[in-house]
């Protein structure tokens, strides 16, 4: 008799894994670690499990964003910092944020509304606090900042900065009182004075990089003393000291991530650091490579690790917060892979790989329970 129950269990189980595009469905009340993916053609959001202890992923649900209909070139993602909501942003009609709340057993997503936008944004980010969201318009040459309620919808547009050459990204530090932002066109990290209260973000100091880098994405040393900035056009990462009291960069190196002999137009795409500040990667589209990078310890400088040949046009990768697994999507392949990143090297070894949406284009991680 114990036997025939534990054997029901057991089918009851395996009917609860369904098999569909390459992904085990399963039930999220186990899930402790969820991963969004947006993919711009698709026009949709896959939410993943990524399972602690191997690596695997499995598909919870796909969730369409409502009322896209064309194509764009690609779907920023923001996390809330309670890790309440889901910020998605689109570039084509409506160009819009749309909120999504994260239910906190299970990672699913329920859209409860949406912003407005004054342009193409392709990168958004919140401040410290939830309660302003910033975004760079490339095309526009904007960077913006729109307030967030608390219900977590974004509200009307409250500064546009103009000028901003072919601005591609923007982040707060981790004290809130200054947002950097890189502007590619002119080739620029800015630093702006940032009022939590307000919202409001005020001019404060440039450094400029080499001629035609591009700078295009950057991250903050877990330490909040080091700034590491990717040039979209040149590929080479460059490490800068940051003074948090005065708002002040200051550079101390520069390095390539472009796979030698590389040719055609160099296409640097994101950037990220393990949480514990040990090892920095970086993308570039045309060579299809991850570079992976040892930080020193003492000054926060690089040493190459090595290349890793990875998905066709790798636009965006993601680092967990146990600093064990890298999830990278490719534009072209539309597919996701997963590496395991070793704790002593920094070595990548792949896990495996996945079917993703069309033109994936943005990844983020969030650790369960949220609240």
């Amino acid at each position: 008799m114990m036997l025939q129950t534990f054997c029901q269990v057991c089918e009851m189980v395996l009917l609860a894994t369904i098999i569909v595009a390459g992904f085990a469905f399963i039930s999220p009340a186990f899930a402790a670690t969820i991963v969004y993916v947006s993919n711009a053609e698709s026009n949709d959001i896959q939410v993943l499990q990524l399972h602690p202890k191997t690596g695997e992923l499995t598909l919870i649900e796909t969730v369409p964003i409502p009322g896209v209909v064309k194509s764009g070139m690609s779907t920023p993602l923001a996390i809330s910092p309670d890790q309440r909501f889901l910020f998605v942003a689109t570039r084509v009609e409506p160009q819009a944020v749309f909120t999504y709340a994260i239910d906190a057993k299970s990672g699913k997503l329920k859209y409860i509304g949406r912003g407005p936008l004054v342009d193409s944004m392709p990168f958004i980010s919140t401040d410290r606090t939830g309660r302003h969201l910033f975004a760079a318009s490339y095309p526009g040459h904007k960077l913006t900042v729109n307030p967030i309620n608390a219900q977590g919808i974004v509200q009307p547009t409250q500064q546009v900065l103009e000028k901003q050459t072919n601005a591609h990204s923007m982040l707060p530090d981790k004290q809130n009182r200054f947002v950097l932002a890189a502007t590619l066109g002119n080739d620029l990290l800015n630093v702006f004075k940032f009022d939590a209260k307000t919202g409001k973000l005020e001019p404060h100091s440039s450094t400029t990089v080499q001629a035609k880098t591009g700078p295009r994405h950057f991250v903050f040393h877990p330490n909040g003393k080091l700034v590491y900035l990717l040039g979209e056009l040149d590929a080479t990462v460059h490490v800068f000291d940051w003074d948090a009291r005065n708002g002040q960069l200051k550079e101390k190196q520069s390095v390539s991530a472009l796979l030698p002999g590389t040719t055609g137009r160099i296409g640097a795409a994101d950037i990220h650091i393990t949480p514990n500040g040990k090892f920095l990667y970086a993308t570039e589209r045309t060579s299809n490579a991850l570079a992976g990078f040892k930080v020193n310890a003492k000054d926060g400088t690089l040493s190459l690790i090595e290349f890793v040949p990875t998905e066709t046009q790798p636009r965006t990768f993601s680092i967990d917060s146990s600093g064990r697994y890298l999830l990278v999507a490719g534009q072209r392949s539309h597919r996701l892979s997963s590496y395991q990143i070793d704790a002593s090297t920094g070595k990548l070894t792949k896990l495996k790989d996945y079917a993703a949406g069309k033109n994936p284009t943005w990844i983020e991680i969030v650790d369960l329970p949220v609240r």
